[in-house]
C-alpha cells in the first residue's frame, strides 16, 4: 500500500494540497517528453509564437505578473488595463459613473460567449462580494434572453458586451436583443453600455459611434478560455466587488510554484503527468470533476470548455491525425452520490475522479446529530466515495484548498490553464487555436443563408422540402429542417403527412 503521505504535494504558504495517493504507479519515463514541455512553456512565457495558426503569442501569465511581458509596452497596457477597469469599478461604486437618471447602478448584465461568460460566470457564482448583482446572456436562445431580462432592474443596469472580434453572432445577438429591450421601454442602451473587444472591431466601432460610456481594449494574445485574468474576467469581477488583486495574487503564485522544473514539486506537471498515465497518453478516460461545494458547481463547466477546446484536436503539430482530447464532465458532491456515482463504482471503468475539497466553512456549528455537524457530513461523504471508488479500481486525484476565496478561486483556474499547457506539450499538439469551434460556425452561417433561401421560395402553394432542395440544389434533410423552422416561427404554414418526405410547406400569408 502507498504511504499517502508521500504522496501528498503541498503549496502551505497558499493552503493548497494535492493528493495523488490513488493513482496507480507511472509506468514508463517520460523525462524527454517532460523537459520538452518546461522548455515549451519557458519559449511561450517568453514571447514565443505559440499559436502558429494565428501567427500569435500566448501570454495570458503575463496579466497576473506584467514583469514577465517580453516587452516595456505590452507591460505598460497591461498595468493600464488594470488600473483603468479598477477606476471604473470604484467609480460605479461611488455613484460617479450612474445611469442617466443619476441613480447608482445596482447591477450588471454581462453579454458573452464561451470563456467571455464561463469565467465570468464562475467567479461571480464562486464569490460573495458587495458590488453590482451579476446576471449574464451566454447563448443565442430567445426564451432565455427574455427571462434573464425580465429580471434585471433595467434603469440600474451596466451591460457589460465582451466580444473580441465584435461580430461573434452569439453576442451580437445577445447585444442586440438587449438593445431592443431598452428601446421598447424607453431607455437609451448606450448610456448604461461597456465594450471589451479588440481595438478597430466591429463592436469598437459601434460603441464609439453610439456614445458607449466606455471601451476597454481586449488583447489579441489572450484566448477566451483563459481569459478570467484579464479585462474579461477582472472588469466583471471588479463591479461585482471582488478583490482582483488577490484572485490576480492567488494566479501569481500558482504560477510560480509551477513554473520550477522541480517536477515532483510543480503540481500542474503532477497534473498533467497524471492525466497522460491514466489516459494512456490518447485521452482513453474521462475526467469527472466533483467540487465538494455549492459555490464551485460552475467549475466543471469551466474546465469542461478549458480542457476539452484546449486539447480536443484532430491533428498534432506535425500535420499528423491523431484525434487527442480529455472529455470532462461533472456537478457537485455530495450531490452526485445520488446520481452518477453508482456507475462511477460499479459501471464502465472508462474515468478518474479529480475532487476538490474546500476544508473549512463559513457558519458550520449547528449539531445535525450529536457530536456532528452538517460540514462533518460533507467531509464523511467526499473521503467515503473516495474510499469507495479506490476500493474497486476507480482512480482519482483530490485538490484541497482552504476556502473559496479570490486567491483560491485564481490559483485554481492558473494551476489548471499550466496543466492544460504542459500536456499539451507532452500529447504534441496545439493547445491555442480552435479549429473545430471555426468549423461549427461556417457550417451555421450555410444553414442560415440556406433558410432566407428557402423563405424567398415559399409562395402560396404548397411543396416538399425535396421539390425546393431540387430547386435549390441544396441538401433535401437540411432544406427539410430549414421549412420546419420556418414554420414554428410562423413565417411559413407546414402541413404534416404520414411520411415526413411527403410533408408540404407554403407561405405564412
Amino acid at each position: 500500500m502507498k504511504n499517502y503521505a508521500a504522496c501528498l504535494l503541498r503549496y502551505p504558504e497558499m493552503g493548497i494540497t494535492l493528493d495523488f495517493s490513488k493513482l496507480p504507479d507511472e509506468q514508463q519515463s517520460m523525462e524527454s517528453l517532460v523537459q520538452r514541455a518546461y522548455q515549451q512553456m519557458e519559449d511561450l512565457e517568453s514571447g514565443a509564437v505559440a499559436n502558429p495558426d494565428e501567427n500569435r503569442m500566448v501570454g495570458h501569465y503575463w496579466l497576473r505578473d506584467s514583469s514577465l511581458a517580453p516587452s516595456p509596452e505590452l507591460r505598460e497596457k497591461i498595468d493600464a488595463s488594470l488600473a483603468q477597469l479598477k477606476q471604473f469599478a470604484a467609480d460605479v461604486h461611488a455613484g460617479r459613473i450612474a445611469s442617466p437618471d443619476g441613480s447608482p447602478f445596482t447591477a450588471c448584465l454581462v453579454i458573452g460567449i464561451g470563456g467571455s461568460a464561463l469565467g465570468p460566470e464562475l467567479v461571480a457564482d464562486a464569490l460573495s462580494a458587495r458590488g453590482l448583482a451579476m446576471f449574464f446572456l451566454d447563448n443565442t436562445d430567445p426564451d432565455g434572453m427574455l427571462r434573464v431580462l425580465n429580471k434585471l432592474p433595467l434603469q440600474t443596469t451596466l451591460v457589460v458586451v465582451i466580444s473580441k472580434s465584435g461580430g461573434t453572432p452569439e453576442t451580437r445577438n445577445g447585444m442586440v436583443r438587449t438593445q431592443a429591450f431598452f428601446r421598447e421601454r424607453g431607455l437609451s442602451f448606450a448610456h448604461q453600455a461597456v465594450a471589451v473587444t479588440g481595438v478597430g472591431s466591429q463592436l469598437d466601432h459601434v460603441a464609439r459611434e453610439e456614445g458607449w460610456l466606455q471601451r476597454f481594449p481586449m488583447e489579441d494574445w489572450v484566448g477566451g478560455r483563459t481569459s478570467e485574468t484579464s479585462v474579461v474576467g477582472l472588469l466583471p469581477a471588479a463591479l461585482q466587488g471582488v478583490d482582483v488583486d488577490a484572485l490576480l495574487g492567488g494566479a501569481a503564485q500558482m504560477d510560480a510554484h509551477t513554473r520550477i522544473r522541480d517536477t515532483q514539486h510543480n503540481a500542474a506537471m503532477r497534473l498533467a503527468l497524471a492525466w497522460y498515465t491514466l489516459g494512456a497518453g490518447h485521452g482513453s478516460k474521462d475526467m469527472v470533476v466533483l467540487p465538494y461545494k455549492d459555490s464551485l458547481v460552475l467549475f466543471s463547466k469551466y474546465l469542461q470548455q478549458l480542457i476539452m477546446e484546449s486539447l480536443g484536436k484532430e491533428l498534432d503539430l506535425d500535420g499528423a491525425t491523431v484525434h487527442q482530447g480529455i472529455s470532462v464532465y461533472g456537478n457537485k458532491g455530495s450531490t452526485d452520490q445520488h446520481a452518477y456515482v453508482q456507475q462511477l463504482r460499479d459501471g464502465l471503468n472508462n474515468f478518474f475522479v479529480t475532487f476538490i475539497e474546500v476544508r473549512r466553512c463559513e457558519d458550520d456549528t449547528v449539531e445535525v446529530e450529536p457530536g456532528f455537524t452538517v460540514g462533518d457530513y460533507l467531509q464523511g461523504f467526499l473521503r467515503g466515495t473516495r474510499k469507495a471508488l479506490a476500493e474497486k479500481g476507480r482512480p482519482s486525484i483530490t485538490i484541497s484548498i482552504p476556502t473559496v476565496c479570490a486567491a483560491s478561486l485564481g490559483a485554481l483556474i492558473a494551476l489548471f490553464e499550466r496543466a492544460v499547457g504542459f500536456y499539451a506539450s507532452l500529447i504534441h499538439i496545439n493547445a491555442y487555436h480552435q479549429p473545430g469551434v471555426q468549423a461549427g460556425k461556417k457550417a451555421a452561417g450555410s444553414f442560415l443563408k440556406l433558410m432566407a433561401q428557402v423563405s424567398a421560395k415559399l409562395t402560396d402553394q404548397p411543396v416538399t422540402a425535396a421539390q425546393i432542395a431540387s430547386d435549390l440544389g441544396s441538401d433535401e434533410e437540411d432544406t427539410y429542417h430549414a421549412l420546419v423552422h420556418l414554420a414554428e416561427s410562423g413565417r411559413a404554414q407546414q402541413r404534416m403527412a404520414d411520411d415526413p418526405q411527403k410533408d408540404t410547406f407554403c407561405s405564412a400569408n
